[in-house]
């Protein structure tokens, strides 16, 4: 649509009432064996934060809402675990934000405010129960008898139409049962910290200690009566937390500990009991091995079904290893000699060279993944089976995703050309319906032109107002994320929304994925080893090409804006590269790379103590004093993830060396705030500064 002044000035109201368009967007999708039912979460309009459950009957190709826990509900009572873990999945909305099922998808529970709901998903009904205490990450068992579930760090079992046993509680203070800690869920994807065996019979639940892990505080200076909160962060070169994996035989009470060489190994970065036999990933501390093993539930002993190692990491796969229903391992290695992503069953490669797969997203009689054949930018729908072998579910370009029951069939698609996406239902291959998006349409309309510049060969996208090329040069705001797992050059319009609005306010602005950046094979993804600073190379590569192939990017005005990573990379370009970059926006960033978390720092530079040049070379704080050219600083203080101390310490630093920049400091705001009134600011503050600084 055309752009006018009045629909430019609403956009950053309206990604901040809808949550950057996340609200009214279907999610979370589970589909029952049977064909009949297809459960989701759910907003019930565009800018409604409360996220309800809902089942879509693909006998009728109707939905209904089974759940509505009312805005009042949604955000009271929450508590810290909760809490960390909406943060630590990105979650935006509010209400029913998870739920787990039995195996047959007729019944689900979840919390609302730490109280506990039953959901009958045929009867479209739901009903409280009673728990000792505010509950976290309830799960039923697989046969739908009994409900596992943490109340302050303690494992216990709920029969459904009978009382609450405690399997096993905290014997000290900083430990708790049964939920991930910090750098599972925030760096190994893995979210949950008990699993149920496929009988129902038994659980294997995690113990957590985290007594020798730094303690670091988060405090609001608006409220000076306020006492800080204490968080326990393991920081690069520190402790880590203890973890252990136990086995509980539910009706008797005892446990068993599932043993492995724990100093050897101490993470435990997968366990998956959807099939038996119990399955295990652990890794050692540099993440150059990661050992895969069977338990036996009734002794705890292990055995090793296989190892993997790499000079510099092992790259973690979402959702992998898995097993089949037959009980075979299906993996993600990758493979040296075709620089590959391969999906494994039993230790063969199934998959054929150059197809990157980048997630397994479920397993039964076959396996649902998504991958990259060739072009990072388009992420298909995948399925293996073993008559069929591996065929592509997706046709028209775009990022898809989906999920599967039986022979039902949900694809979830983002094009290029439509800013919303569709999540569309079949049954045998026969298209049945689709479930509803009652996403809001942006004021926007993001038409990126996608390049591919250098000798790289790096993959970007280009912005344009209007989306037309001008007639006169043009300032260059870059717009990068840059960092692993990253990528933002994807064939999805609506991943382009942000970056259109501020193209529509004059400037082209240039989306570039670098080396590092998820979706190009193992040998590109450990071009960061040991060496952050190739994300800024990659930058300047790339506007330089781009600067030869259009004529109207205007070499001398060329800014950068990014947060998190992105953030951190545009302080290296002010500070080391002030003949490319004339100003640029740090949100949220690392400049002192001791300061952020054990697992995702070591798996890159390496240990502090051991690789001491290469945390100073990969820390903007060293370089403070070099700056000259017009810098804003944003950070939240209540940021649990990337410490606000980043950048006071950052700012401190500039503020001794005479180098004037702009600050603003958000009181209770995390790493993604959830604000309206913030998160709108924040873009109107971005668009100031580079206006002024850029022209």
């Amino acid at each position: 649509m055309p752009e006018t002044p009045d629909a430019l000035d609403e956009f950053p109201r309206q990604v901040a009432r809808t949550r950057g368009f996340s609200l009214g967007v279907p999610r979370s999708f589970t589909v029952s064996p049977d064909d009949e039912r297809v459960v989701y979460l759910r907003t019930k309009t565009g800018d409604d934060p409360v996220s309800c459950l809902w089942v879509f009957e693909v006998s009728g190709a109707k939905e209904r809402l089974v759940f509505d826990p009312g805005e009042e509900e949604a955000e009271r009572d929450l508590t810290e675990a909760e809490r960390a873990r909406r943060e630590r999945a990105r979650e935006r909305s509010s209400g029913v934000t998870a739920y787990a099922t039995d195996e047959t998808v007729r019944r689900a529970v979840f919390t609302v405010g730490g109280r506990m709901f039953l959901a009958d998903l045929i009867e479209g009904s739901a009903r409280e129960l009673s728990a000792p205490g505010a509950v976290d990450d309830p799960r039923l068992d697989p046969t739908g008898r009994r409900i596992a579930f943490v109340v302050e760090g303690t494992l216990h079992v709920r029969e459904i139409e009978g009382g609450v046993r405690e399997l096993a509680s905290p014997d000290a203070p900083d430990t708790y049962w049964g939920l991930a800690e910090f750098v599972a869920a925030e760096e190994m994807d893995r979210n949950r910290g008990h699993w149920w065996s496929p009988d129902g019979s038994k659980i294997a639940a995690a113990h957590v200690d985290e007594r020798e892990v730094s303690i670091r505080y988060l405090s609001d200076p608006t409220d000076p009566a306020a006492e800080p909160r204490a968080v326990r962060y393991p920081e690069a070169g520190s402790n880590d937390a203890i973890v252990t994996l136990w086995v509980f035989d539910v009706e008797s009470g005892g446990r068993v500990e599932v043993r492995w060489d724990l100093e050897a190994f101490p993470y435990l970065a997968r366990v998956t009991w959807d099939h038996e036999p119990l399955t295990l990933l652990v890794e050692t501390r540099d993440q150059r091995t990661v050992s895969l093993l069977e338990a036996d539930p009734a002794s705890g002993e292990t055995s090793i079904l296989s190892e993997q190692t790499d000079p510099r990491w092992i790259e973690l796969v979402d959702d992998a290893p898995v097993r089949l229903s037959d009980g075979r391992v299906v993996d993600v290695i990758a493979d040296p000699e075709t620089d590959t992503y391969v999906l494994t069953v039993a230790g063969e490669l199934v998959t054929p060279p150059g197809l990157q797969v980048r997630e397994v997203v479920s397993a039964g009689d076959g396996v649902l993944f998504r991958a990259s054949d060739g072009d990072p930018t388009e992420i298909h729908l995948w399925r293996w089976t073993p008559r069929e072998g591996a065929l592509r579910l997706s046709e028209e370009p775009g990022v898809h995703s989906g999920a599967e029951g039986g022979e039902v069939l949900v694809r979830i698609s983002a094009s290029p050309n439509a800013v919303r996406s569709v999540a569309t239902v079949a049954r045998s291959g026969r298209p049945v319906g689709a479930v509803e998006n009652v996403s809001e349409v942006p004021v926007v309309d993001p038409r990126p032109r996608f390049l591919t510049l250098g000798e790289r060969e790096l993959h970007a996208a280009l912005l344009l107002p209007g989306s037309r090329e001008p007639e006169e040069p043009l300032p260059v705001l870059m717009d990068p994320y840059g960092g692993p797992h990253g990528a933002r050059v994807l064939k999805a319009a609506g991943a382009h929304l942000t970056s259109q609005w501020f193209a529509d306010q004059g400037f082209a602005v240039l989306v570039v994925d670098g080396r590092g950046v998820d979706g190009r094979g193992p040998a590109w993804d450990r071009e960061m080893y040991r060496d952050f600073t190739v994300a800024l190379d990659d930058q300047v590569d790339a506007l330089h090409a781009a600067a030869e192939r259009f004529d109207f990017l205007d070499l001398g005005r060329v800014g950068m804006r990014g947060w998190s990573f992105g953030g951190e990379l545009t302080a290296m370009a002010l500070l080391r590269r002030p003949d490319v970059f004339l100003s640029g926006v740090v949100g949220a960033p690392v400049t002192d790379q001791y300061l952020y978390d054990t697992f995702y720092t070591e798996r890159y530079l390496g240990k502090p103590q051991d690789e001491p040049e290469v945390y100073r070379r990969n820390s903007p704080l060293l370089d403070a004093a070099s700056l000259t050219r017009p810098m804003l600083l944003i950070h939240g203080l209540a940021d649990d993830n990337v410490f606000v101390a980043n950048t006071l310490r950052f700012s401190a630093a500039l503020f001794e060396a005479g180098k004037w920049h702009e600050l603003v400091l958000i009181p209770n705001a995390t790493h993604l705030t959830r604000s309206t009134a913030v998160t709108e600011n924040i873009l109107r503050v971005q668009l100031d500064f580079l206006q002024r600084t850029l022209g």
